[in-house]
């Protein structure tokens, strides 16, 4: 489906990011691995997917840096040329009431979450525009689209992602590239892992189809998005949540 694609997936050593990585490289595009602190994380992603005999690659950038962000996309455009398809997928989540989340912690997830998505789309796009082609996924959240308890900065980064989403792809559409967002519910990751379980029962218990989500089941709807079936799919933002959210 990506054969021949160039592919950058922002911090995708683990969780979500690495099943994206994995599926599209199994789908034949050439995926770059971008990691910030798991380099063995990301050396492992890379040796796993080269041992399968299909093409990785790996950088590291901390998406919140500009510097970084640019030298990144410096050494994208100098080795591949091209860049097709950006998942926007690096991000951070501190959960904390709020009159408890002091502002150090907004300022992180802030940076990661939403400029880091800005400035990667920013410089993605310049090379995009130039190629007249390009896709762009953002991964967002259904707590952008319902809020929930402990959770008002993340939410809040997560919501801005959709609004980046929708005007970046009124503005982009004219050079040929497509923005979407994918908004996960409940997934298997490291991120969930320090939720209580009483608190991730109440949520399960929401979910139409009775079950957590896999990082796999994120990377099949991005699969899509990157792929020619979504050529005429721009603006939207699909929720991926096992029926939570309605």
């Amino acid at each position: 489906m990506l054969d021949g694609k160039v592919l950058l997936v922002t911090g995708a050593s683990r969780g979500i990011g690495r099943a994206i990585a994995l599926l599209a490289a199994e789908n034949h595009a050439h995926v770059i691995i971008n990691y910030n602190k798991s380099e063995n994380s990301a050396a492992e992603l890379v040796s796993l997917i080269e041992g399968k005999g299909l093409s990785a690659s790996m950088i590291k950038a901390d998406v919140s840096s500009e510097k970084e962000v640019k030298d990144m996309f410096s050494w994208i455009k100098e080795k591949y040329s091209k860049i097709d398809v950006l998942v926007n997928n690096a991000g951070i989540m501190r959960n904390s009431l709020l009159a408890f989340t002091d502002t150090e912690i907004f300022d992180q997830t802030i940076g990661i979450n939403l400029k880091g998505t800005f400035l990667c789309t920013r410089y993605a796009s310049n090379m995009m525009r130039k190629q007249k082609s390009g896709k762009i996924i953002n991964i967002s959240s259904i707590v952008a689209l319902e809020g929930n308890e402990g959770q008002t900065v993340y939410s809040a980064s997560k919501a801005a992602i959709i609004g980046f989403t929708r005007s970046a792809a009124k503005e982009l559409g004219r050079y040929g590239i497509t923005v979407n967002a994918v908004a996960p519910g409940l997934v298997e990751t490291d991120l969930i892992k320090d939720i209580k379980p009483e608190i991730k029962n109440k949520m399960l218990s929401n979910i139409s189809l009775g079950r957590i989500g896999t990082p796999e089941d994120i990377a099949k709807v991005v699969l899509f998005l990157s792929s020619d079936l979504a050529n005429y799919v721009s603006g939207s933002v699909i929720a991926v949540d096992g029926c939570q959210t309605i």
